[in-house]
């Protein structure tokens, strides 16, 4: 049982190996301004990039390598993304006075959850329990990019200028990208190279296939410069390009690598990754069984449906990244790579104090 006063709420936040989740799910919990403890929780080996079945579980984490969850249990839990949700839910069964936060988009019952903060590329429904944003809340570390921007400046002076940072994601539903896309994402960073007189600095990430990175070291263009990611790196140019770079190069995948270049206020071109037909198809069923907008005679059909399939887990909410990318464009955050570039004049919207006021009100309630 919880023996903590309400006057002072234990408040977990439940995050693990993401760094742009983590970033995201801290920026809340420091916004409430309440103490908090965090818990790490680490993924299973075959979970690092492989997706667990939803379930009330901690089947799917590493519990050597995490913190522990035990007693006495939080009144608040913030957390963010598919494994953290599932142990958010699993604390809640241990303690159902417990209140669950959270970020994203919940594969299955919504309903559990006391309050969703939901992002532009989630399809998820309107109900009394979901808060949406108008972009994602990562933003760039301002102290650490001006720190790595100083460790990096004179490995950085030898390249020709301008620089053109690009910023290289990896596949993920629906979207494709292979030997064939990145050699089509090489032919555009020539252009911009002949465009602008300028050099390359092409970085690899996490969820770049190893395909992918061959192509790039093998058909890297002159004046420019590949750093390919590896686990036990010691060092990253990625802080220190959000830094230094002039013009950037994001794969359309990457939320935080757009958003962050977004946030620093530099020139932004998104690669867009084509969409493969089998994946295009299935998020447009997921956004008709879902989707905010039904209407029609068949409405109703369509919304019994989903809501089965989704109570089973055979359909959850459809994640469309177009959603975001067109939302950068048409805010002037970004253009289309093949694009001039264009230099942004606005800041990123902050919501985070209307965030933190829902949460607050959770904790209040309790408190009454």
């Amino acid at each position: 049982m919880n023996t903590q006063t309400h006057s002072t709420p234990r408040i977990w936040l439940v995050i693990g190996d993401k760094l742009g989740d983590n970033a995201q799910a801290k920026m809340i919990a420091d916004r409430l301004g309440l103490p908090y403890e965090t818990r790490r929780l680490l993924p299973r080996e075959k979970y690092v990039l492989g997706k667990p079945r939803f379930r009330i579980s901690l089947e799917h984490l590493d519990m050597q390598r995490s913190d522990p969850l035990q007693a006495p249990w939080p009144d608040l839990v913030i957390t963010v993304g598919r494994r953290h949700a599932m142990a958010a839910l699993w604390i809640k069964a241990q303690n159902p006075a417990t209140r669950v936060v959270l970020l994203g988009r919940p594969r299955r019952w919504i309903e559990k959850f006391d309050l969703v903060i939901t992002l532009p590329q989630y399809h998820v429904p309107e109900r009394p329990n979901v808060m949406r944003l108008s972009l994602p809340l990562m933003r760039a570390d301002k102290a650490a990019i001006a720190r790595e921007s100083d460790a990096w400046r004179a490995r950085f002076e030898t390249l020709r200028k301008p620089l053109i940072a690009v910023l290289v994601g990896g596949p993920t539903r629906p979207y494709r990208f292979d030997a064939g896309v990145t050699a089509e994402l090489l032919a555009s960073c020539r252009d911009l190279q002949t465009r602008y007189g300028a050099s390359l600095y092409i970085s690899t990430s996490r969820r770049t296939p190893a395909a992918v990175t061959a192509t790039l070291r093998n058909q890297l263009p002159g004046h420019a410069v590949l750093h390919e990611w590896t686990r036990d790196a010691q060092d990253n140019p990625y802080r220190a390009l959000l830094g230094l770079a002039d013009y950037f190069v994001v794969t359309s995948d990457s939320v935080s690598m757009m958003v962050e270049v977004a946030d620093c206020g530099k020139p932004l071109a998104i690669f867009s990754l084509p969409a493969d037909l089998k994946g295009r198809l299935w998020q447009r069923i997921l956004v008709r069984l879902h989707g905010r907008n039904r209407h029609g005679p068949m409405a109703g059909i369509y919304h019994w449906l989903g809501g089965l399939l989704y109570a089973s887990g055979v359909a959850g909410f459809a994640r469309d990244l177009g959603e975001l990318q067109h939302r950068l464009v048409d805010q002037g955050f970004a253009v289309w790579s093949g694009e001039p570039f264009m230099q942004t004049t606005q800041a990123l919207p902050d919501e985070l104090a209307e965030v933190a006021n829902r949460i607050r009100a959770l904790v209040d309630a309790d408190a009454r």
